[in-house]
């Protein structure tokens, strides 16, 4: 009976974590819609405004901007966007083992980590020039502003050579996509078709490049950490429902389980019955 009784127990501490995992997984989906209007809302401005910023590259024969010019200067920084939370399958821990890659690839690279799993994962193996928790509670613009002064500061009056940024993009409920792509310089597009006619700028270009190029950025961070946390909240929305249905199949391996020992259990006292009565008729 003590062992029926442990299993019994044990479908009742297996039930309750279904329970919260099934209302971890509708909180996630919750989030994620709304994770996903606010992607639609910022991708298309930041979208027209880096094709004006390609367009005025394109056009750009006077003179060359910072935000456009290829340094050789052999340094690099690199802004990791991770979640603060986990339970979120492989989401954070694919991110950082591309991370170490590359920083065992690369020298002179400064990190950046904006998600408290990334911070704590890269500060074992690297030092991490600065860092961004708890942003994911309260999405603010105000917080890529801060996070775009770092990047600035870096590229600009550091002299580093390229700027990049890994994150998580969401691509999908059940698919979310490792993105690394550079930041600085501020590459164009390949694409034909731009217009030809020349441009007069007030008060000149390099004004309305610096303006550009720092709304293009400060935007494009937090299209970036949108992206994350919309991805963030669709791998743990599908990490609590495989944790749910894995759940489920333990009950029911349990209580087969359950059945069978109380079965034998029964057999076994009917058994003992059985044999008392013949030994007493005897």
């Amino acid at each position: 009976m003590g062992n029926l009784k442990a299993i019994k127990n044990r479908i009742e501490g297996v039930k309750s974590t279904r329970q919260i995992t099934n209302a971890m997984k509708m909180v996630a989906a919750s989030k994620l819609r709304k994770s996903q209007e606010a992607i639609e809302a910022a991708r298309p401005y930041a979208n027209l405004v880096g094709g004006m910023l390609e367009c005025v590259k394109k056009k750009n024969s006077q003179s060359i901007h910072p935000f456009f010019l290829n340094k050789q200067t052999g340094k690099s920084a690199l802004v990791v966007v991770t979640s603060d939370r986990g339970l979120c399958g492989s989401f954070n821990s694919e991110i950082v083992k591309r991370v170490k890659a590359h920083l065992a690839e690369n020298e002179n690279v400064d990190v950046i980590c904006v998600g408290k799993n990334g911070t704590v994962a890269l500060k074992k193996v690297c030092e991490v020039y600065s860092d961004f928790t708890g942003l994911f509670n309260s999405m603010d613009f105000s917080v890529a502003k801060d996070i775009t002064e770092i990047v600035l500061d870096l590229y600009l009056n550091k002299e580093y050579e390229k700027v990049d940024v890994i994150y998580n993009k969401f691509v999908s409920a059940i698919q979310q996509d490792i993105i690394f792509k550079g930041l600085f310089p501020i590459e164009p597009s390949n694409e034909e078709g731009l217009s030809l006619t020349d441009f007069l700028y007030e008060p000149d270009e390099d004004a309305i490049v610096e303006e550009l190029g720092r709304k293009f950025i400060s935007v494009e961070i937090w299209r970036i950490l949108l992206e994350s946390s919309a991805a963030e909240q669709a791998a743990r929305m599908t990490a609590m429902d495989n944790a749910t249905e894995n759940a489920s199949e333990i009950i029911d391996s349990l209580s087969l389980k359950y059945n069978r020992e109380r079965q034998a259990a029964i057999t076994g006292e009917i058994i003992d019955i059985v044999g008392g009565a013949e030994a007493i008729n005897e």
